[in-house]
């Protein structure tokens, strides 16, 4: 009997061939036009299981390409291409083959389904049907889904195609691979700026594509056409009512139509009982086709029938008023659209709606001054937008627009230059501007200008100028009635109490109304916990920093935050970096920066982290990139915590290439910035390499002054990392001075502070540093012939070679100073393996240097070097990470207290041995 069956699986041929002994298979590969039938066949053809077997082409509708047949002995693999352009003579030779099959005859027949003659029928009708010993099989070929899209642009684009490209491109190619390879091939020829969903828009239409979808249209007859326009106008899946109504055909001719349509694959039933074109992006080049007074026409119709439906897709219900000429029902459809979209939290839907409709020049004034506030309100709360910034500028321009509007927009433009953009300076005049606007005629908007000029983080005014603005809001808060008002003035003081290290000021988390029923009020809330967490941050609560930050994405993502959310995964990198949370870091860092790199002040924690991940591994020349390159945001637009931050790690960096004046000066000048803001724990991250800049620069007043006046600032603050680094920059100048012991106690308090904040790195640095002077002390002691200073530094005799560094047994010491050598070696030790663990390649390098420089006499090995042969000794593979890193030869002899002459030798000998044709060469054969 016939075996007859749809095949959902693997390519049947395939299974067919792997078995010789069976019987004739006929497979029909069934798929529309671009989903891959030849591309199947070929593969098939090529495939293992087909090795051997004789293999015979056959393209329908070319006479040129179809061989004769003749039964034969052993296996046949007849392919057949586009079967649904053979005429009836060539169908009746295939079934004249088909209808006397041999065992190891196996025929692969392609066709369109939607071209077929006779549907249904590849081969036509036939009365005498297959014969019982063959089995026949039909193999569907489907679209691609999002994830085949994705493998399809990763082949040609690389990593380059963000994930929002991947679904639209699925969209409107409908998952069909040659129109997603056409796309693909147009959008790999543009900069990779362009890789964006505008981008990919306006590439057009394919032209494979469009001369297709255009030639199945000229198919039909002319009055029947209009059901294709009307389609194409639509531009989604509809159902037959409404295509036949919008066609203006009535119902029997546009019956009629839509039946002939179908038949000749102009359209297709997309959905059940829905129709539209079978490739939606196909409906561009239709609608480009249709003459320009009919188009319009169409869209009247169009948008009449979508007014029906309920809810209303005002969207939609917008494009169709303005393609058919009815600017007050346009208006009208954009307003309701934005402001549902608004009101459900899709503020970047409601942006690209107001965008284009306020720059056009037929919107009459008064509908502009309605509609530019909801579109500052939505854009504060979504990701960038440069029109919108110079939309709202051109309209806070215009002379009839009333006060209250001006200083509302001026508000959100204040916000948006702010935030979205980082141009702070003219961000914060631009909300001084709508303060005073305000005052008088909407003071409750007034309070809200007040408290984002309230936030200490800044740049520029002193804390007590912060604070005189946040009392002001507060006031107006307190005697309005605006639950809105009371929930942004309330983000704010938080933020602004737990910035100063206000101890009262975790009470005030409570306050935050995250579960009003008013999704404004959530938003200020959602604002609020992530401020929140950032301050926490820089004070050095982490866990707590964790559960606000937690808090704050989830109430975002729900309530359509796009800003708020990017600005806690910003945080989060942040915390991750201080809790050596390491693995992986750099990457997600270069992701962020990545993903917001058209907003600047976003970026920016992102930006640090990566250079400081960079520092530590001591790849030098890409730390000072990160964190001062083109793309850095300007010291001067920089929120002071953080500008405070990157500056302690360029200073560190300064230092540890010996550049101490530079240094010096850097310190000064980001001193300078923090002393005039007076929020003194955002000097935790800068104070302790500031105050060694100036020690080991000779201004050892101006360094003890610091540490006096960052002791006074923080003075009666909830600042625990501020502590931590005071007590560390005391250790740093007690060391300078010559205080040893001092320091050694300094240091080690500091690193125990550090410990209690899980801050893994820096209580390393710090056990590191009293491990050292421990050292240090007892080389001093030591006669100079028996070793000499080792320490490198301020009044240090330089890098020394190897050998040099070897000799000496060092004098007699008494029980407690062997016991505090025994300490030191073994907490470097453990400091090695601290960094080791947290990636700091750089840092872990220097202590091993450190504790070579220092080993105890009985722990050094005996004179004379044991074989390497080939391999890498410790010490060439140390210098040569080093030098693949980016190191200098005179960097990596200062890090590891060698000459450079001796660094120069282990490099070359380093490159001798692993083939390495050069510096740069050997991260690769390091690996």
């Amino acid at each position: 009997m016939v075996a007859t069956h749809e095949s959902a699986g693997g390519p049947a041929p395939l299974r067919f061939l792997a078995d010789a002994g069976s019987g004739p298979g006929l497979v029909f590969v069934e798929g529309s036009a671009g989903l891959g039938k030849s591309h199947f066949l070929r593969g098939v053809g090529a495939s293992p299981e087909a090795a051997g077997v004789t293999r015979l082409a056959w393209r329908c509708g070319d006479p040129d390409a179809q061989p004769e047949i003749a039964r034969q002995e052993g296996p046949l693999l007849l392919l057949v291409d586009d079967a649904h352009r053979a005429g009836a003579e060539e169908r009746q030779r295939l079934r004249r083959v088909l209808e006397a099959p041999w065992p190891g005859l196996t025929a692969v027949v392609s066709y369109r389904p939607e071209e077929l003659e006779v549907p249904g029928l590849p081969l036509g009708a036939s009365p005498d049907g297959y014969p019982p010993e063959l089995t026949v099989v039909r193999h569907r070929l489907e679209p691609w889904d999002t994830a085949g899209v994705r493998r399809a642009a990763a082949e040609v684009l690389g990593d380059h195609c963000p994930a929002e490209v991947v679904t639209r491109l699925w969209e409107r190619s409908g998952g069909v691979p040659q129109v997603v390879a056409d796309l693909l091939a147009l959008l790999r020829g543009r900069p990779q700026e362009e890789y964006t969903v505008d981008g990919l828009d306006g590439l057009g239409v394919p032209v494979r594509l469009a001369e297709l979808a255009l030639s199945r249209t000229l198919r039909l007859s002319p009055e029947d056409r209009p059901v294709v326009w009307a389609a194409a106008v639509l531009d989604e899946p509809v159902g037959r009512d409404e295509l036949v109504a919008v066609s203006g055909l009535g119902p029997a001719r546009g019956r009629s139509a839509l039946l002939a349509a179908l038949a000749c694959a102009a359209l297709a039933e997309r959905e059940e009982g829905r129709y539209g074109l079978p490739v939606p992006l196909a409906a561009l080049a239709v609608h480009a086709s249709v003459p320009g007074p009919v188009r319009q026409e169409l869209h009247q119709r169009a948008a009449r029938a979508v007014a029906r439906r309920q809810p209303v897709p005002w969207a939609v219900l917008a494009r169709h008023h303005r393609a058919g000429g009815h600017v007050r029902g346009w208006l009208r459809a954009v307003e309701n659209a934005a402001r549902t979209a608004a009101g459900s939290g899709r503020h970047q839907e409601a942006v690209g709606l107001l965008e284009p409709t306020l720059t056009s020049p037929v919107v009459p004034p008064q509908v502009r001054a309605r509609l530019a506030p909801l579109l500052a309100r939505s854009a504060v709360v979504g990701l960038r937008s440069d029109q919108t910034v110079e939309v709202l500028r051109h309209i806070v321009r215009d002379a009839s627009l009333p006060l209250a509007v001006r200083g509302e927009l001026r508000l959100d433009l204040g916000l948006l230059l702010n935030n979205q953009l980082g141009r702070v300076r003219q961000g914060m005049r631009e909300l001084e501007l709508a303060a005073a606007e305000l005052r008088e005629v909407r003071p409750e908007l007034a309070a809200r200008a007040m408290a984002a000029l309230a936030l200490p983080q800044w740049p520029g005014p002193s804390v007590e100028a912060h604070r005189t603005w946040l009392l002001t809001a507060m006031q107006i808060a307190e005697e309005s009635e605006d639950d809105v008002i009371h929930a942004a003035v309330a983000a704010n003081r938080l933020s602004f109490s737990l910035s100063v290290g206000d101890p009262d000021a975790w009470d005030l988390v409570e306050t935050l109304p995250t579960d009003s029923p008013e999704p404004s009020c959530r938003l200020h809330a959602a604002r609020g916990l992530c401020n929140a967490a950032d301050s926490a941050a820089w004070l050095g609560y982490y866990p707590r920093a964790e559960e606000m930050l937690a808090a704050g994405l989830e109430l975002s993502a729900r309530n359509g935050a796009p800003y708020t959310e990017h600005t806690a995964l910003g945080t989060r990198l942040l915390l991750e970096w201080h809790t050596g949370r390491w693995g992986g870091l750099a990457e997600r860092c270069e992701r962020f920066v990545d993903a917001t790199a058209d907003m600047p002040l976003l970026a920016s924690d992102a930006r640090m982290v990566r250079g400081l991940i960079a520092f530590a591994q001591g790849d030098w020349g890409t730390a000072l990139s990160w964190l001062s390159g083109h793309d850095a945001t300007a010291p001067e637009d920089t929120p002071t915590p953080l500008a405070a931050a990157t500056s302690g790690a360029l200073v560190r960096l300064a230092l540890a290439r010996q550049e101490v004046g530079g240094a010096a000066e850097r310190a000064r000048v980001a001193w300078s910035v923090v002393a005039a803001k007076g929020v003194w724990g955002w000097a935790a991250e800068l104070a302790p390499w500031a105050v060694e800049a100036l020690a080991r620069a000779g201004e050892r007043e101006t360094a003890r002054h610091m540490v006096h006046a960052f002791a006074l600032g923080i003075e009666g603050r909830d600042v625990p990392v501020a502590r931590a680094a005071l007590v560390w920059s005391q250790a740093v100048l007690a060391e300078v001075e010559g205080r040893r012991e001092e320091a050694v106690r300094l240091y080690r308090a500091a690193s125990a502070a550090y410990a209690a904040l899980l801050r893994p790195y820096a209580q390393a640095l710090n056990a590191e540093n009293a491990a050292r002077c421990v050292l240090e002390t007892k080389a001093r002691d030591v006669p100079e012939e028996a070793g000499g200073d080792p320490r490198q530094g301020a009044g240090a005799e330089g890098p020394r070679t190897e050998e040099e560094a070897g000799g000496g047994d060092g004098a007699e010491g008494t029980d407690e100073a062997d016991d505090a050598t025994t300490w030191a070696v073994a907490e470097l030790q453990a400091c090695i393996e601290r960094f080791s663990d947290l990636g700091a390649v750089w840092d872990a390098a220097r202590c091993r240097a450190v504790l070579r420089t220092h080993q105890p006499a009985k722990e050094k090995r005996r004179p004379g070097r044991p074989s390497q042969a080939d391999r890498l000794s410790p010490r060439e593979r140390e210098v040569a990470e080093l030098a693949a890193s980016g190191l200098t030869n005179r960097e990596i002899a200062t890090t590891l207290h060698l000459s450079p002459r001796t660094v120069e030798q282990h490099i070359a000998r380093a490159m001798r041995k692993t083939g390495a044709l050069s510096r740069q060469d050997l991260p690769r054969h390091l690996v």
